[in-house]
Formats: C-alpha cells, sequence, structure tokens
C-alpha cells in the first residue's frame, strides 16, 4: 500500500482548544426565520421523534423535532427515582448480571428497529458499555422490556448496531480481554491471551425478544463503532478497529505507531452456512438475560451459561480486513450499500469503499498480508476514492438520501456536506464546538430524511446560561433541505449524548398505550376493585394490597407494623383513563417513590427502623383533591403485640 500522509501535527489538535478560536459569528449564525422553522404551535405536534443517548446517565431521552424539546426520559441502565425503576420490587431484576445488581451504566448509542432497510420504529436498541449490556425498548409504551448481559465483552462500545431487517442486534468489545477458563493472566501476555468478540444477537420478528446467537473471535484489537452492510451488501458488517499493535499501556501513544489501521468486514450470512453444518463450539460463559411481562408488570431474570462460537482462524471467508487510516471512529454504510466510510480521527481525508470492488478483490485474492490467517485487502484495490481536505478530525458520517454525506470533524468544530460519488466538498457550516456524532432522521438507513441534521458537540462554553465548572452539553438542529445548511436551533441535552436516531413520528404516534386495560393485570398481587384492598402479616413479612384512584388510597389508615418487618405495598393503580398516573411514596423509605401507570400494579418494599406515625401520599398530581390522598402507618416496637388493623373508609 502506497503511504499517504494521514496525520496531522499535534500542535492543529491542541487548536481545537485554544482559548482565541471560537469560530467568528458564533452569536449571529441564526438567521432570522430559524425561530419559524423550529416553532411548533401550542397543541401541535413535533414532526419527528428523536431518540437519544443519555452517556454516562444511563437512560434515554426523548426529544421532539424541531422543537427539541425533552418529551421523556426512559430509564434503561440507571436507577431512576422519578418512577421507582430499579426500586421497585417488580422493576429490579432489570438491573441484574453476572455480577449481581448493577445500578448503572454508560449508554452511548441507539439503534432503531429496521425492515427492508426503513425504519419501522417497533423498538429501540441501547447499549450498556460499562457492564456489557443491550437494551430493548419497546415504543409503544417507551419502556425498557428487555435487557442482554454480553459475556467476553469489555466495554460494550461498539454497538448496538443492527441488520437491515433487524435479524440482529451486533456488537463489539472495546476492550479485549482474556476469555475462556483461564483469565487469571499477566497483562503483558496481551497478545497471546487477549482476545476480541463480535456478538450476533437474534431478535425474533414478532416479538423483538433478543438471543445471543453466537460470537465470532477476533483479533484482541479495539473495536469503535460499525454499521450493517444493507440493500447490495446485506449480510455484511463492517467495523472500525484501532490499537492494531495490541497495546496494553499509554494507548494514547503505543496504539498510534502504525500508519493505518483496518475496517474488519464480516461476512455474517456464511458465519450462519457454519453455524448450519455444525461448526460452531459451544462454551462456557455466564451471562443474565432479563425480561420484562407487560401481562404481569413485572420483570424476571435468568442466568444463562453457554454461548456458541466461531473462530475465524480455523473457518475461513468470514472477515477481511480493509487498510484505513489510523485510529478510525466511524465506519459508515450509505443508503444504497455500495461505499463504505472509514473517518480516521487523525486524518486529513476521509476514505470511501466500494462494496463491489471489495469483493472483486476477495474474488481475485487480492490481498496484502494477513493477520492470523485472516485477509488484509489491498487498499487502493477496495477504493472508491478520498475526499480531500474536508476538514480536520472526521469522526461520524451520516446520509440525506440525495446522494450526498455529511462528516463531523471534531478538531475543527464543524459539519461537512460532500458528494459520495464525485467525493467534492459541497458545504461547510461551523459547529459550537468539538462535535461527536450526527443525526439525521433515518440517516444509517436505505430511507433517509434529508430535512435535519442534529450535531451533538463536546463542549458548550458560552452557549448556555453558566452553571459552575459543570456545563450542558450541546444539541444543534441544521436545516440540510437546500444546497448550503442552516444552523436553526441549539439547545442543551440530557448527560452526555453520544449518537441518536430519529424517524417521523407518523410511524408510531397512534400506536401509543394509553392505560393497561385492568381485566388484563396478571400480577400476583394485583387488585381489581376496592373490595379487596386488605393487609395481610406473614411473619416478619407484612403485605399491604393497596388501591390509588383519584383521589384516595385504600386501605389508608394502617397499624401493627412493627420496627423491622418487611413491608410490601402492592399498589394496584385503578384508573383506566390516559394520563392518570398515581404516585406511592412513605416517609423514611431509603428506596424512591412508585410512579404506577393507570391499570398496573407495583410494590415497594420499605423495612421500618423507628417507632412512629409514618404519612404516605400520592406524589404526582392527580385531582383538585390531590392533596387530600394521603394515609397514615403506625410502627410499633419489634415484638410488640399491635394487631392488624385497617381502614379502607367503610
Amino acid at each position: 500500500m502506497k503511504k499517504r500522509i494521514w496525520l496531522l501535527a499535534g500542535a492543529v489538535i491542541v487548536m481545537a482548544f485554544a482559548p482565541g478560536c471560537k469560530p467568528k459569528g458564533a452569536q449571529s449564525a441564526l438567521s432570522g426565520d430559524a425561530a419559524n422553522k423550529v416553532y411548533v404551535a401550542p397543541g401541535e405536534h413535533d414532526e419527528f421523534y428523536n431518540i437519544v443517548s443519555g452517556g454516562f446517565n444511563g437512560q434515554i431521552s426523548v426529544v421532539g423535532l424541531p422543537s427539541g424539546r425533552t418529551l421523556k426520559i426512559v430509564p434503561v441502565f440507571s436507577v431512576h427515582p422519578e418512577n421507582g425503576w430499579g426500586f421497585s420490587e417488580e422493576s429490579k431484576p432489570m438491573l441484574n448480571t453476572a455480577h449481581g445488581f448493577v445500578p448503572w451504566d454508560d449508554l452511548h448509542h441507539i439503534a432503531i428497529s429496521t425492515t427492508n432497510a426503513e425504519h419501522d420504529a417497533r423498538w429501540a436498541f441501547a447499549n450498556g458499555n460499562n457492564t456489557p449490556r443491550i437494551a430493548r425498548v419497546d415504543l409503544t409504551t417507551f419502556k425498557t422490556v428487555e435487557i442482554l448481559e454480553i459475556p467476553n465483552s469489555a466495554g460494550n462500545h461498539s454497538s448496538p448496531f443492527i441488520t437491515e431487517n433487524t435479524e440482529y442486534v451486533v456488537a463489539g468489545t472495546r476492550f479485549s480481554v482474556p476469555t475462556g477458563e483461564n483469565m487469571d493472566v499477566p497483562i503483558d501476555t496481551y497478545k497471546e491471551n487477549f482476545k476480541g468478540s463480535i456478538s450476533f444477537i437474534s431478535v425474533d420478528k414478532d416479538h423483538g425478544t433478543m438471543d445471543l446467537a453466537f460470537q465470532i473471535e477476533a483479533p484482541p484489537f479495539n473495536f469503535d463503532l460499525a454499521r450493517a452492510g444493507k440493500k447490495k451488501s446485506h449480510g455484511w458488517f463492517f467495523f472500525s478497529t484501532y490499537n492494531t499493535e495490541m497495546a496494553h499501556t499509554l494507548l494514547e501513544v503505543n496504539a498510534s505507531q502504525k500508519d493505518k489501521d483496518f475496517i474488519m468486514a464480516v461476512n455474517w450470512k456464511k458465519a450462519e452456512q457454519y453455524i448450519q453444518q455444525g461448526k460452531g463450539k459451544k462454551s462456557k460463559a455466564k451471562y443474565a438475560h432479563n425480561v420484562w411481562d407487560e401481562d404481569t408488570h413485572t420483570a424476571t431474570s435468568t442466568i444463562k451459561e453457554d454461548i456458541l462460537t466461531l473462530n475465524p482462524k480455523e473457518l475461513k471467508d468470514i472477515i477481511y480486513f480493509i487498510p484505513c487510516p489510523k485510529s478510525p471512529h466511524g465506519t459508515d454504510t450509505d443508503p444504497t450499500g455500495e461505499y463504505i466510510i472509514g473517518s480516521g480521527k487523525l486524518a486529513a481525508i476521509i476514505p470511501v469503499f466500494s462494496f463491489t470492488k471489495m469483493l472483486k478483490a476477495i474474488e481475485d485474492k487480492d490481498f496484502e498480508g494477513s493477520i492470523d490467517g485472516m485477509p488484509v485487502l489491498k487498499y487502493e484495490s477496495v477504493l472508491h476514492g478520498e475526499v480531500n481536505k474536508p476538514g480536520l478530525g472526521p469522526l461520524h458520517t451520516e446520509f440525506d438520501g440525495r446522494g450526498n454525506a455529511y462528516t463531523s470533524m471534531f478538531v475543527s468544530s464543524e459539519v461537512v456536506k460532500w458528494n459520495i460519488e464525485t467525493l467534492q466538498v459541497l458545504d461547510r457550516v461551523p459547529t459550537y464546538y468539538s462535535v461527536g456524532h450526527l443525526m439525521i432522521p433515518g440517516g444509517p438507513t436505505g430511507k433517509p430524511h434529508g430535512k435535519y441534521l442534529v450535531a451533538y458537540n463536546k463542549i458548550t462554553k458560552d452557549r448556555y446560561l453558566p452553571t459552575g465548572p459543570e456545563l450542558a452539553h450541546s444539541a444543534q438542529l441544521y436545516d440540510i433541505s437546500g444546497d448550503k445548511m442552516q444552523l436553526l436551533l441549539d439547545f442543551p441535552t440530557i448527560g452526555e449524548p453520544h449518537y441518536a436516531e430519529a424517524f417521523p413520528a407518523s410511524l408510531i404516534k397512534d400506536k401509543q398505550v394509553k392505560f393497561y386495560p385492568l381485566e388484563k393485570n396478571n400480577h400476583p398481587r394485583a387488585l381489581k376493585g376496592i373490595n379487596n384492598a386488605r393487609v395481610e402479616r406473614d411473619g416478619n413479612k407484612v403485605h399491604i394490597y393497596m388501591t390509588t384512584i383519584r383521589s384516595n388510597f385504600r386501605p389508608d389508615n394502617i397499624e401493627g407494623i412493627r420496627v423491622g418487618d418487611e413491608v410490601y405495598f402492592h399498589v394496584t393503580n385503578l384508573e383506566q383513563d390516559w394520563d392518570v398516573p398515581h404516585g406511592f411514596a412513605v416517609k423514611g423509605a431509603n428506596t424512591a417513590e412508585l410512579l404506577v401507570m393507570p391499570g398496573e400494579t407495583a410494590t415497594l418494599k420499605w423495612v421500618p427502623n423507628r417507632v412512629g406515625i409514618f404519612p404516605f401520599y400520592c406524589t404526582d398530581f392527580c385531582s383538585a383533591l390531590h392533596q387530600e390522598m394521603q394515609g397514615y402507618l403506625r410502627v410499633s416496637p419489634a415484638g410488640s403485640n399491635t394487631p392488624i388493623k385497617f381502614s379502607t373508609g367503610e
């Protein structure tokens, strides 16, 4: 491969953070008609749902576009006191792992389900980066309904990316680690004992249920991001890799020695063939599979203990490597599936590879070497062309469906628009500041909606009112419907968003669940009416079967509880009307409140540690007499003989 000048001087990178390099015109970038383009009148709805990762807060935010309004926070991998996620007895199993209860994770990426490479918006998938997991969110309820832990993985960053019919959610490990029975190895034996892994998680086409179908062993590289092939390249997956030096310390220096890294092309259709031929190997690995049941309003957690593994060193034709500028971040495929875009973080070009040329190079065995027996294709043989001088620090590319690509430039803080065929730069606009991911509604699919682009920026500095050392991260909305990009709106974000996907609101807004029919509530502690409200003692456990309805609890006066008892409030919301949840909180509980949806049952566990009278009340405004929705619970000393007594208003 011919050598190219791909690296930028270190001084150029430092420029991005130098005090005097704020882009000119930062306060005047918005044109006079921008406000009209993002205005959504009272009572009107946004055109797009934007599903946004929350980064280190572990949640998902739902944002309307073009208004930029945050509509909901969906709890996923982190406990959420606002609605009792991870605190209620029913939701606790959703956060179980092979390591035990893990109430936090780092949620980086979103994938919306597709059919024929177009968004169908049935489910949203999200990754847990720290303790590797994949979550599935039902987009009729905006509730997390499944979480699958990923074994043999560490730093589940390169996920969740989906095939064009959501056959698989695919996850690559960021950190290669030892696997198998002997994991106690010296770190400096990295090259010999560490492995990468690529996990293919199957998705049931009707119900969405996930299962870890198989894993492919990979060299001990770091895997950053990925995209599935689509249309003509359906059946392939493309992963960006770095640290092909296989360093294990000071990666900033030691993983930047070579002049190239790779895009790893995976032929998953071939992998399926090997599995059908019985060539996969079963191995032991412990991981949790957590599923929410909407009939019982309860989660269950199952620990699984084996996986199916394919070794591409032994089974050929699964993996090929495409040389790419060093330290690539994003790897993206265009709407036709023909072009694969690599983005080297330290590069001054953007390489565009051709899927057709890749197949030809494989057929002709046009290789320049191999890695563990897996071929490295010649750069020139696979290359469609290079976008020259696009900007500094290319990261991620999205598409508008009109033959144009948009790439974020982290160092030069801008978005660059370029033509995929001609590779000519067509436009560029500044971002404020240091942009990471981009999002165009439908951008990673075969049918982008090329109207808006959102840039997710890492540094905000002067964009909003200052809030001490920590500032909100920034999203910026651009109109890309014309030849020139136009900045329309700045809005702060929840957590540190990395990636988002958006789709037309019309796909799901009329499919939303409004309440849970009481007759279908199969929770074992559910009440279908007020007549069965009661309190029962079972040893040191006390079960309070409680109903809520505007504007009372039944029972509302409870006696006979003792210090040290395990008290379970099983609360059923009897409402059968949209947007009438009820909350429940009791003084001194060291968990959180419950927020119980109409027709739902939820359970709060409380262990009183002192004698006294403890009020409980509704935490969510429900009617004009909301303040009157309360009750009292008497706690007597441990060992006392105070009998169970309760009031239901009769």
